[in-house]
């Protein structure tokens, strides 16, 4: 992994506290573009059972935490922007996200630990100069490119 001297850590709750899980559900929307390091156990804290793990996603560092009771939730005030191609792209991400997750609005979802994701065409600066762009895009919760374009 990377050196990188801050390096996002995000603490996640999961059954018994353990990170296998989390890290294969990445893996499996990721695929070649996440990169795990070892799970490394620390054992009971004030939140149950604790591990850590450092991954690389699309070649960006971040620090797992996962304990198993909830202890600090994640919310919108923190979210990863995917610069998606092409709708395809974000078709993929967004029922990968949804499926066990939930649905918010204007290309923001939820996946099933919590993190917030924006899945948006990288272009989304150009569609939103379209005429009634932002009434599109607010009635919108997966962005449809074609409606832009319409």
């Amino acid at each position: 992994m990377k050196n990188n001297k801050i390096i996002p850590c995000l603490w996640l709750t999961t059954d018994g506290g353990h990170l296998a899980n989390v890290i294969m559900y990445y893996k499996n929307v990721f695929g070649n573009n996440f990169q795990s390091g070892q799970i490394i156990p620390m054992g009971q804290s004030p939140s149950g059972n604790t591990e850590m793990c450092e991954v690389e996603i699309f070649g960006h560092p971040y620090s797992l935490m996962s304990t198993e009771m909830k202890h600090h939730l994640l919310n919108d005030a923190v979210s990863f922007k995917i610069n998606c191609d092409d709708q395809k792209e974000i078709d993929h991400f967004w029922q990968y996200f949804t499926q066990a997750g939930k649905e918010s609005q204007c290309g923001w979802c939820i996946d099933k630990y919590g993190l917030r994701w924006q899945i948006i065409p990288k272009n989304m600066g150009e569609l939103m100069r379209k005429t009634n762009a932002w009434e599109i895009m607010m009635q919108q919760k997966k962005i449809v490119i074609a409606e832009y374009l319409n």
